[in-house]
Protein backbone atom coordinates (compact mmCIF):
# COMPACT_ATOMS: atom_id res chain seq x y z
CA UNK A 1 0.00 0.00 0.00
CA UNK A 2 1.28 3.15 -1.10
CA UNK A 3 1.34 5.66 1.49
CA UNK A 4 2.53 9.66 1.69
CA UNK A 5 2.80 11.12 4.94
CA UNK A 6 2.87 14.35 5.48
CA UNK A 7 4.48 16.54 8.63
CA UNK A 8 5.98 19.78 9.92
CA UNK A 9 2.61 21.71 9.90
CA UNK A 10 1.35 24.07 12.24
CA UNK A 11 0.97 27.72 13.66
CA UNK A 12 4.09 30.41 13.04
CA UNK A 13 3.69 34.18 13.01
CA UNK A 14 4.34 35.75 9.51
CA UNK A 15 8.18 35.97 8.81
CA UNK A 16 8.91 32.82 10.32
CA UNK A 17 10.12 29.80 8.95
CA UNK A 18 8.68 26.11 8.58
CA UNK A 19 9.87 23.30 7.21
CA UNK A 20 7.09 20.09 5.60
CA UNK A 21 7.75 16.81 5.15
CA UNK A 22 5.99 14.04 2.96
CA UNK A 23 7.57 10.28 3.74
CA UNK A 24 6.85 8.39 0.89
CA UNK A 25 6.51 4.12 1.33
CA UNK A 26 4.98 1.40 -0.77
CA UNK A 27 6.81 1.38 -3.77
CA UNK A 28 9.85 2.58 -5.84
CA UNK A 29 9.57 6.41 -6.58
CA UNK A 30 12.44 6.25 -8.61
CA UNK A 31 11.59 8.78 -11.98
CA UNK A 32 8.62 9.98 -10.02
CA UNK A 33 7.98 13.62 -9.83
CA UNK A 34 7.72 14.62 -5.97
CA UNK A 35 4.64 17.94 -5.65
CA UNK A 36 3.24 20.38 -3.08
CA UNK A 37 0.22 21.48 -3.35
CA UNK A 38 -2.02 23.73 -0.95
CA UNK A 39 -5.70 24.52 -0.55
CA UNK A 40 -6.85 27.83 1.40
CA UNK A 41 -10.22 27.33 2.98
CA UNK A 42 -12.87 27.86 0.38
CA UNK A 43 -10.38 27.61 -2.81
CA UNK A 44 -8.90 25.16 -5.16
CA UNK A 45 -6.12 23.56 -4.18
CA UNK A 46 -3.19 24.98 -6.00
CA UNK A 47 0.00 24.21 -7.22
CA UNK A 48 2.90 25.42 -4.98
CA UNK A 49 5.77 23.35 -6.86
CA UNK A 50 7.54 20.37 -7.62
CA UNK A 51 10.46 18.41 -8.12
CA UNK A 52 12.29 15.55 -10.42
CA UNK A 53 13.11 12.85 -9.25
CA UNK A 54 16.63 12.50 -10.86
CA UNK A 55 17.62 15.84 -11.90
CA UNK A 56 16.27 17.68 -9.13
CA UNK A 57 14.64 20.11 -11.58
CA UNK A 58 12.35 22.48 -9.72
CA UNK A 59 9.41 24.25 -10.81
CA UNK A 60 7.36 26.95 -8.40
CA UNK A 61 4.39 28.95 -8.13
CA UNK A 62 4.68 32.94 -8.53
CA UNK A 63 3.48 33.38 -4.89
CA UNK A 64 6.44 31.62 -3.73
CA UNK A 65 9.07 31.94 -5.76
CA UNK A 66 11.95 33.02 -3.82
CA UNK A 67 10.46 31.94 -0.36
CA UNK A 68 9.76 28.40 -0.83
CA UNK A 69 12.15 25.75 -1.60
CA UNK A 70 11.52 21.81 -2.51
CA UNK A 71 14.13 19.30 -2.01
CA UNK A 72 14.17 15.37 -1.98
CA UNK A 73 16.04 12.97 -0.09
CA UNK A 74 16.08 10.09 -2.34
CA UNK A 75 17.49 7.72 -0.14
CA UNK A 76 14.42 8.27 2.35
CA UNK A 77 11.68 8.63 -0.42
CA UNK A 78 11.39 11.76 1.51
CA UNK A 79 10.40 15.45 -0.18
CA UNK A 80 10.55 18.49 1.99
CA UNK A 81 9.05 22.35 1.50
CA UNK A 82 11.12 24.70 3.71
CA UNK A 83 9.32 27.76 3.86
CA UNK A 84 11.23 31.13 4.79
CA UNK A 85 8.98 34.57 5.13
CA UNK A 86 5.95 33.14 4.88
CA UNK A 87 3.13 35.69 4.83
CA UNK A 88 -0.63 35.17 6.03
CA UNK A 89 -1.88 34.29 2.34
CA UNK A 90 0.11 31.18 2.88
CA UNK A 91 -1.81 29.89 5.25
CA UNK A 92 -3.69 26.36 3.93
CA UNK A 93 -3.61 22.77 4.42
CA UNK A 94 -0.32 21.37 2.30
CA UNK A 95 -0.54 18.11 0.47
CA UNK A 96 1.98 16.43 -1.74
CA UNK A 97 1.81 14.21 -4.12
CA UNK A 98 3.31 11.87 -6.40
CA UNK A 99 3.63 11.76 -10.54
CA UNK A 100 5.17 8.31 -10.85
CA UNK A 101 6.34 7.59 -14.70
CA UNK A 102 3.93 4.70 -15.79
CA UNK A 103 0.93 6.73 -14.36
CA UNK A 104 -1.62 9.53 -15.92
CA UNK A 105 -1.43 12.57 -13.73
CA UNK A 106 -0.72 12.32 -9.57
CA UNK A 107 -1.41 9.24 -8.90
CA UNK A 108 -1.11 9.66 -4.78
CA UNK A 109 -1.80 11.91 -2.46
CA UNK A 110 -0.71 12.58 1.07
CA UNK A 111 -3.59 13.47 3.84
CA UNK A 112 -2.37 16.62 4.51
CA UNK A 113 -0.88 19.04 7.17
CA UNK A 114 -2.53 22.32 8.03
CA UNK A 115 -0.03 25.63 7.94
CA UNK A 116 -1.72 28.69 9.36
CA UNK A 117 0.30 31.99 9.61
CA UNK A 118 -0.79 34.72 11.51
CA UNK A 119 -0.53 38.12 11.20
Amino acid sequence: QVQLIESGGGLVQTGDSLRLSCAGSGRTFSGSIMGWFRQAPGKLRRFVATINWTGGVTNYADSVKGRFTISLDTATNTVYLHMNSVKPEDTAVYYCAVDTPEGDGWDYWGQGTQVTVSS
